[in-house]
C-alpha cells in the first residue's frame, strides 16, 4: 500500500472519529437543553367545557329555587356565580359589570357602555344588555332594570362574594328592596354537580396526578419549597393546564398552609405537597406527603395514622348521613391515638374536608356542626392532617364525589409513606 493511500485512510479515520465525537457532543448538548418534562403530552385534547344548554338549565333551576325561597331576582357580580350561571368570565374592577336573573323573565346584563361589544361576544343566553356611561350611576340602572322586570318592591338576592360597595350602592338607591343572601339559590345549585361537572373534576385530578408523579422525580437535595412548586407548574403547563403544587418541607409541613420559612431539603425530611389545576374552570385538589430518603419510625407511625383517619372519613361518607360525620370519624381515629382533643395540636387542627367544584373551596364542608345530608352529586375533599408543631405534619388529601351507592374517589389514595402514588 502506498504511503499516500495509508495517510489518506489514517486521515479519514481521524475525520470519522472527530465527526462521531462532534455528533455525540451535539446530542449531549441537545439532551442538556431538554426540559425535565418534555416527555409529557397535552391532556386537554377533546375535553369540552360546560355547554350552553347546561348553563340554560342552571338558570331554570335557579328560578325554581327563587320561587321556593321568595326571592324575586338574583344579582350576580363578576364572580364564580356569574360564570356558573351565564358562562361569562369577567374580571373585577371598580366598574360594575353584572347580570340579573329574575324569577320570571330573561337574564339582563349590565356593563359600562364602552364594554357592551365585548360583553355581547360572550353572551350565550338572553340578549338584553344595559350599559351605563362613566358619569352615570350603575345603581340607578339596576333599579331601573328591576322595575322593568316588575320588581319595584320585593327581595333581591346577592351572591356571597359580591363586594360590599356594590351591595351598599344598590341598597341606598333602592331602600324599598329587601336585600338577602342568594345562597339558597346559588349554593344549592352549585353543591350538586352534574355528570359533566364530575367528568371535568375527574380530568383535572387525572392531570394533577400525572404532574405529581413527574414532578416528584425531579426533586433533589438542596431544593426549597418554591423551587419544587415551580417544577410542578412547569409539568402542569406541559400537560395543557394552569396549576400549582405547593411544597412544605420539614418543620414547615406542621403548618397546614405553610410558612414564610423556606427550609432547604435534606435527607430524611418530610415533603408535604398540596394543590391542583384547572380544567375548563373546574379544579382539583390533592395532597401527598412523603419522605425524601429514608423515613424514621415516628414519621411512618404518624403517616399510617393519617392514612387510617382518611379511610375512616371515607367510610363515614354515606348517602343520607350528615357531613359532620366525616369529620367526627376521621378525628376520632386521631384522638384515639392520643392526639388532640378537638383542634389542639399535636393533632388535627382544621376541618376534615371542603366542597370542591369551580372554586377549590366551595360549600359542603366536612366539619362538626354541618348537618347537611350527603346526596349524590356532592363533591368534597377528605383531608385530615396530623400536625406536630416543631417537627412535621402529614396530610393526605383526595376528593370524592357521592354516587347513589356512596363515595367514589377522584384519585386513588396513597398506599404507604414510601409509595405515595400507588396505582394513580
Amino acid at each position: 500500500m502506498s504511503n499516500s493511500r495509508r495517510n489518506f485512510l489514517k486521515l479519514s479515520s481521524l475525520a470519522g472519529v472527530a465527526g462521531a465525537t462532534a455528533i455525540v457532543a451535539n446530542v449531549s448538548q441537545a439532551q442538556q437543553h431538554r426540559g425535565p418534562f418534555d416527555h409529557l403530552q397535552n391532556m386537554m385534547g377533546g375535553i369540552e367545557p360546560i355547554s350552553a344548554a347546561e348553563h340554560i338549565n342552571r338558570v331554570e333551576r335557579a328560578k325554581i329555587l327563587m320561587a321556593e325561597n321568595n326571592i324575586d331576582a338574583i344579582y350576580l357580580e363578576s364572580t364564580t356565580n356569574l360564570e356558573y350561571f351565564t358562562g361569562i368570565s369577567w374580571w373585577q374592577s371598580e366598574r360594575m359589570q353584572a347580570a340579573i336573573i329574575p324569577q320570571k323573565g330573561e337574564v339582563v346584563y349590565i356593563c359600562p357602555m364602552f364594554e357592551e361589544g365585548r360583553l355581547r361576544e360572550r353572551i350565550i343566553m338572553g340578549n338584553e344588555v344595559r350599559g351605563w356611561e362613566e358619569h352615570e350611576s350603575p345603581y340607578t340602572l339596576v333599579v331601573s332594570i328591576l322595575k322593568n322586570m316588575g320588581i319595584s318592591t320585593g327581595t333581591l338576592g346577592v351572591g356571597e362574594q359580591t363586594r360590599f360597595f356594590l351591595v351598599d350602592g344598590i341598597r341606598k338607591e333602592a331602600p324599598h328592596l329587601k336585600i338577602v343572601s342568594a345562597d339558597p339559590v346559588t349554593a344549592e345549585c352549585r353543591i350538586i354537580k352534574s355528570p359533566t361537572e364530575i367528568a371535568l373534576l375527574q380530568h383535572a385530578t387525572d392531570i394533577t396526578m400525572k404532574a405529581y408523579k413527574a414532578c416528584t422525580k425531579e426533586i433533589k437535595l438542596g431544593m426549597r419549597g418554591a423551587e419544587i412548586g415551580a417544577l410542578s407548574s412547569m409539568a402542569l403547563s406541559k400537560l395543557g393546564v394552569k396549576g400549582h403544587l405547593g411544597a412544605m418541607i420539614g418543620v414547615v409541613s406542621s403548618s397546614p398552609h405553610g410558612s414564610i420559612i423556606e427550609p432547604v431539603l435534606e435527607q430524611g425530611m418530610i415533603v408535604l405537597m398540596d394543590g391542583g389545576c384547572d380544567v375548563h374552570n373546574y379544579t382539583s385538589d390533592v395532597s401527598r406527603t412523603f419522605v425524601f430518603g429514608k423515613h424514621t419510625d415516628q414519621q411512618k407511625q404518624v403517616w399510617d395514622l393519617e392514612k387510617r383517619a382518611q379511610a375512616a372519613g371515607f367510610a363515614a361518607a354515606q348517602i343520607g348521613a350528615s357531613m359532620e360525620n366525616i369529620d367526627i370519624a376521621a378525628r376520632k381515629v386521631i384522638t384515639d391515638a392520643g392526639y388532640g382533643p378537638g383542634y389542639k395540636t399535636p393533632g388535627l387542627p382544621h376541618r376534615t374536608g371542603h366542597g370542591i367544584g369551580m372554586d377549590m373551596h366551595e360549600w359542603g364542608n366536612a366539619v362538626l356542626g354541618n348537618k347537611r345530608p350527603l346526596k349524590a352529586g356532592m363533591c368534597f375533599s377528605i383531608e385530615p392532617t396530623v400536625a406536630i408543631p416543631g417537627k412535621f405534619g402529614v396530610r393526605l388529601e383526595d376528593c370524592v364525589h357521592m354516587t347513589k351507592n356512596g363515595p367514589k374517589w377522584f384519585s386513588n389514595p396513597s398506599v404507604a409513606i414510601d409509595d405515595p402514588f400507588g396505582n394513580n
